[in-house]
């Protein structure tokens, strides 16, 4: 059988559920740093990272070193034996997570980990309640979605789910609406934990207010509550900081990692303090899976080459040439209605008026793949590009890149 790429496309549309939604029909069959190579010879520029997956490039020489290793020596016991790599991962977690994170449980998925931090929670306080806001994403399993997600249809047939909290994404959501919450609908003395994206991936890459973050740890503190940090898209130097929380200097009780944790190999994590981890008695949680050595192997390296090569540091100086870049558009396309982010985690929102326009957004991600660019959407209208590559990525990459989207944009945008 010819491996074209029509056939391939032919043979998923035949074997694959169709649950997955992708943002192309790109047949990549191999990918290095920036770039994505696919089976009918094409060069990709990727500012997506697999969904901030693979902030220090595909096949980061570091990490391919470091499981390549580990492969030749031992890949998995689950909970049989302890091993090394699991330990010396959890220490070098512990050692740039904020201060007082000091225990850590791995797991595969970031689902996983908020699904473990909900129980942890629970466990910790006696509590039954969780809040949550609008606008938020924290995963697709049962458990996770029962938290408000950035979109409807990721929660539509699959219900009931218990009520949640304001609208992130408003700047009013902050104690004034909890603090109805609480009068109205959820007492405080019931709610375990609240949970939160120090920045919104999915819902549209929204920056709350400097305020937001650290009246929450406030409120938290005044009614016994945990505050859940769930920085599984945004954490890991993605904002300019190694973990978004950092820019505000809250400390959350409770933090879950994914995604670059692992830069592409599937792994994740709940790092907690010991207060809080201590209410787990053993068999309480666990995984057959969860921070098998192969995997733990690529933490460590991941972590060492954020923190030796300054990667946060590198993300916030390539944001601010990003953004300066984007903010020189804004004159030229009454389209765009905002570009907001932290670091190289950034959003560029297109409307129409007042109504949120996803059209023209398909349109620009087209053109700009046609010419060699894959981009990725967020907002629950889809009317955001974000713009997300390697944190390693070459300045003439990315100036590349944002050429290409540039030329989109143009072309495409209302004028």
């Amino acid at each position: 059988m010819p491996d074209t790429t029509a056939t391939w496309r032919e043979r998923d549309a035949e074997l694959i559920a169709p649950a997955y939604s992708r943002y192309s029909d790109l047949v990549v069959e191999s990918a290095d740093g920036a770039h994505l190579h696919t089976v009918d010879g094409r060069d990709i520029l990727d500012f997506g990272c697999g969904i901030a997956v693979t902030s220090l490039g595909h096949r980061h020489p570091a990490v391919v070193a470091a499981v390549h290793e580990q492969v030749d020596r031992l890949w998995h016991t689950s909970v049989t034996t302890l091993h090394p790599k699991m330990i010396e991962a959890a220490a070098g977690l512990v050692a740039v997570t904020p201060e007082g994170l000091d225990q850590v449980f791995f797991s595969n998925s970031g689902a996983e980990a908020v699904e473990g931090a909900v129980k942890l929670t629970r466990r910790a306080t006696g509590r039954t309640e969780l809040i949550a806001f609008t606008g938020a994403f924290h995963g697709r399993t049962y458990g996770a979605m029962t938290l408000p997600a950035s979109r409807a249809k990721y929660r539509t047939g699959v219900g009931p789910f218990l009520p949640h909290a304001p609208d992130q994404r408003c700047p009013i959501a902050e104690g004034e609406d909890l603090q109805r919450l609480f009068a109205t609908t959820v007492p405080p003395e019931t709610v375990a934990a609240i949970i939160v994206e120090p920045v919104l991936g999915e819902g549209g890459i929204v920056v709350p207010p400097a305020t937001f973050l650290p009246s929450l740890r406030t409120l938290c503190d005044q009614h016994g509550i945990l505050l859940i940090a769930d920085e599984i898209q945004c954490g890991l130097a993605r904002t300019g900081r190694m973990f978004a929380v950092e820019h505000t200097g809250t400390d959350p009780d409770v933090m879950t990692l994914a995604k670059a944790l692992g830069n592409g190999l599937p792994v994740a994590a709940i790092v907690a303090r010991h207060a809080v981890m201590r209410h787990w008695q053993r068999g309480e949680h666990g995984t057959t899976f969860g921070g098998n050595p192969v995997a733990c192997a690529a933490v460590i390296a991941v972590i060492e080459v954020m923190t030796r090569e300054r990667i946060a540091e590198r993300a916030a100086a390539l944001g601010r040439r990003t953004m300066e870049r984007l903010q020189a558009w804004r004159n030229e396309v009454p389209g765009i209605g905002d570009i907001r982010g932290l670091g190289l985690m950034i959003g560029l929102e297109f409307m129409q008026g007042d109504r949120p326009d996803g059209a023209v957004v398909r349109r620009i991600r087209a053109r700009a793949l046609e010419r060699g660019l894959l981009t990725l959407t967020c907002g629950t209208d889809d009317n955001v590009i974000r713009i997300m590559p390697p944190l390693t990525i070459p300045e003439a990459e990315l100036d590349a890149g944002l050429d290409i989207l540039e030329s989109a944009v143009m072309e495409e945008a209302p004028q």
